[in-house]
This record gives C-alpha cells, structure tokens and sequence, in this order.
C-alpha cells in the first residue's frame, strides 16, 4: 500500500508540474549570441539613418554630384540613384537573412515567419505582422533604445574581456615554475598583488553580472529578433518610398554604357556641372508622403546583387580598383613632396602599374612631354594640373580604399557600435569607374608628376 501510494503521488507531483507549463518551444535568452545581435541591430541602425531626411538630401545633392563621380562613373541621375538603392537593398537582404537565422530560434510563430513575412513586403508591399512602424518618430524612439543595447553589449564584451585576462594575471601570479606552489611560499609582496588582483576580478564579475542582465544578452530571443524585424520591415518600407522601388516598371534599365569620352584637357581643368535634381522637402521624404520625383523600380531583392556588379569596361570588372586607388593615392603624396621622391620610391611606383598605364605612359614621354625641365611657367601649370586631377580623383581613391576596409569588417562579423559606421557608398570608389577613363587620368598625373621632379630636381642642383 505504501508504495502504490508512493507511485500515485508521483504521478499526482507530474502531472501538477506540467500542467502550467506552456505548450510548444520555451522562450530562451539571447546569451552568447548577444554579440551577433549587437552585430545586427548596429548594420539595420546604420541602414536606417542612411535613409534619414538629412542623408537622402545629401546624396541628390551633393553625393551624385561628385566631380569624380560625374566624371569617371556617370552622369546619368537614374543610373546612380538607382546603384545608391541597389547597394542598400542588397545590405538590407543580407541582413534580413542573418534576421531570419535568429528567427528560427524563436518561440513565436508570427517571428518564425520572418523571412516569408519580409520577401512578401518587399513583392506586394504588405505587411502581414505590421512590423513597419507608422511614423518616423516611432521608429526613432525605437532605434534610440536599441543603441542602448548595443552599447551595452559591447560594454559586456569589453567587461569579459578584462576578465579573462585579470584571471589570466592571477594565475601567472601564482605560478612558480612549472610546477606551481602553495599561497604560503609567496612574498609579501605577491600576496598583496594577489589579494588585489582576486579583488579587481570580484569587481569585474558584478560588472558583467550587471551587464549581463541589462545587455542583450539577458534578453530573450523573442524580444531581441522582434527589435531587428521592425527595423527591417521599417527600413524596407522606408526605402520603398523614398526610392519608389517596386512602383514603376519591374525591370528598369539600371545600368547606362558610359560613352562619352573626356579628353586630358578636361580633366586637367574639370568643368563645372549643373544638375536638374529637383529640391526635396521634408514632406516629400515624410514616411507617410509620396516618392520622389525620381522613381526608381524594379529594384527587387534578388535583383540587387546582380545590379551592383560591375559593367565590363569598368574597373572593378577588371578587379583593379584597389590596385588603381593606391596608386592615386601614392602620387598623391609624391605630389605634395616632390623634391623628397627618391629613385626608390619612383621605382615602388612603376612598379604598382598595370602595361596598359606602362604603355601608355612610354608614349606619352616620348612624346611632346619629354622636353626640358627648365620652363617655371610650364612647371607652374603642370602643378596646378596635377592639383585639379587630384582634387576630384584622390577622394575617390580613398573611398575605394574605406570601401573595402568596411566590407572587410562586414565579412569578420565584427560588432561595432551604433554610429560608427561610415557613410561610403559603391558610386563614390572607382568599382564603377570607366576604366579608359580613370587610366588617362593617371597617366596625366604621371607626366606632370615627372616634370616637377625634374624641374625641382634642375633646380636643387643649379
């Protein structure tokens, strides 16, 4: 009788402990995954701002208007508007797959269906969970408290990682040989940086501990993928009606053939240019108001790849805008010094060039340009050459450089704060460039170049 008693109240004691347990998957917390969240929710901030009344100004206004851009990648307004668009979406998508990956985790269903729930906003423009927020204040409030997390949570890393290494201090300390040794054996001294080494750890334990519980790794999976869903959808939303992408024609003519041809005169003297971009007022960029007058569409998801890669004829179809920009960006500073280039440095530099440039560059020495260096006045003009091809080529060159060094980080993963991200797009680095077009350019530079080493050279020795 004992038993069976035994027996009934065990399953008695089973059954209660159950029956309040909720049905299907337990929500769970964020934990070590809190860092790749940080990761995330930084990239959808950054993507938010990018599409902000002030920054969307700023590329109709002055991004698009580059000297180099205009010069060197197009002057068509549709075509860099729609490459602006293109680079967004495409950073969009890939975050909202990285959103969809979190997803899977969740508990609720409706967040499970993310990723089905977004491509359906992007195709038709409805949205089913009503992620998207209705006003721009909204979502500010929002990002305002997801930048929080974010700091946070790098907090929380830093915290660790101070940790680890004041453990790792204590127990070098206490090391004696390679055998070790008993706390009785050490000096005074190391007792003393001892206790206070075990003390700062106590202090860094309650930090992360605090940090923990405040950070996103504290939160629970559900709450945190819930954040970066309503700022996809809002950012995807947002785009669509700043670019009115999906509105017009679904398959627009994205990519222009760059024709026209500048001569050496032209970009030694770059000419000014006007555009017929019509002003933006705050209501037009509003999240509730009409597109801009400049409509993009077709500019879909899947689209987006395709549309940023680069047209043969261009630099980065060649894969030489690195290589093109640290050359820029040597003459540039040779440019500054040219009496401190050295046969060393002239050398380093020849050898950073392609046989197009090579072949184009002996033509050009052998030509009318190999003359004596003796003339002020010609030197004075290939000075002032050099410095207008510069002013609108080196900036492209350092983008180029920005460039890469961002998309370098993208790919490590690496968590930086909400904020820190740079504003530099594709259209403004040589990716997109006119290859003949870029190339004359650096030969022109490597001809003035030559003559004011050789004129200021002339000079030092008379």
């Amino acid at each position: 009788m004992p038993m069976a008693l035994e027996s009934w109240l065990s399953k008695v004691r089973s059954a209660m402990s159950g029956a309040g347990a909720p049905s299907g998957p337990r929500k769970t917390s964020v934990g070590i995954l809190a860092f790749e969240v940080a990761s995330l929710m930084s990239k959808l901030l950054h993507m938010w701002r990018a599409i902000g009344d002030a920054a969307v100004a700023r590329l109709c206004h002055k991004t698009i208007n580059l000297d180099g851009v205009r010069k060197v990648v197009s002057d068509d307004n549709d075509f860099l508007l729609g490459l602006a668009c293109a680079e967004l979406v495409d950073a969009l998508r890939a975050a909202s797959d990285s959103v969809a990956a979190l997803a899977s985790r969740c508990a609720d269903p409706s967040l499970r269906d993310f990723r089905d729930a977004f491509m359906e906003l992007a195709d038709t423009g409805r949205d089913r969970h009503r992620w998207a927020v209705s006003s721009w204040k909204e979502m500010d409030t929002r990002a305002h408290k997801m930048e929080k997390q974010v700091a946070s949570t790098i907090a929380l890393r830093r915290a660790m990682e101070e940790l680890a290494e004041a453990e790792h201090g204590l127990r070098k300390l206490l090391q004696c040989g390679n055998g070790g040794c008993h706390r009785r054996s050490l000096s005074a001294s190391k007792i003393s940086v001892a206790a206070e080494q075990q003390q700062l750890i106590f202090s860094k334990k309650q930090e992360v501990k605090h940090l923990k519980q405040t950070s996103l790794w504290g939160c629970t999976m559900d709450a945190a993928v819930a954040s970066l869903a309503r700022a996809a959808f809002s950012t995807l939303a947002r785009i669509k009606v700043v670019f009115g992408a999906g509105q017009e024609e679904r398959h627009p003519p994205l990519y222009r053939s760059l024709t026209t041809t500048t001569s050496s005169s032209s970009m030694v003297h770059p000419s000014s240019l006007e555009l017929d971009a019509p002003p933006l007022s705050r209501k037009s960029m509003s999240m509730d108001g009409q597109s801009l007058s400049w409509k993009r569409g077709g500019l879909l998801l899947d689209e987006c790849s395709a549309a940023l890669t680069p047209p043969p004829g261009t630099l980065g179809a060649a894969a030489l805008a690195p290589r093109y920009a640290g050359v820029v960006i040597s003459i540039e500073r040779m440019a500054r010094s040219p009496r401190q280039v050295g046969p060393e440095e002239r050398d380093e530099l020849y050898g950073m060039l392609t046989a197009s440039v090579r072949a184009q560059l002996r033509a050009r020495l052998r030509g009318r340009a190999a003359v004596a260096a003796a003339d002020p006045g010609l030197a004075g003009q290939w000075r002032a050459a050099l410095a207008g091809i510069l002013e609108w080529l080196a900036p492209m060159a350092h983008a180029t450089m920005r460039w890469q060094a961002e998309r370098s980080l993208e790919r490590r993963k690496t968590a930086a704060p909400a904020g820190g991200n740079t504003n530099v797009l594709l259209l403004q680095t040589l990716h997109m460039a006119d290859r003949g077009k870029v190339e004359a350019a650096v030969v022109e530079l490597l001809v003035g170049l030559n003559y004011v080493w050789r004129f200021d050279n002339r000079q030092l020795a008379s």
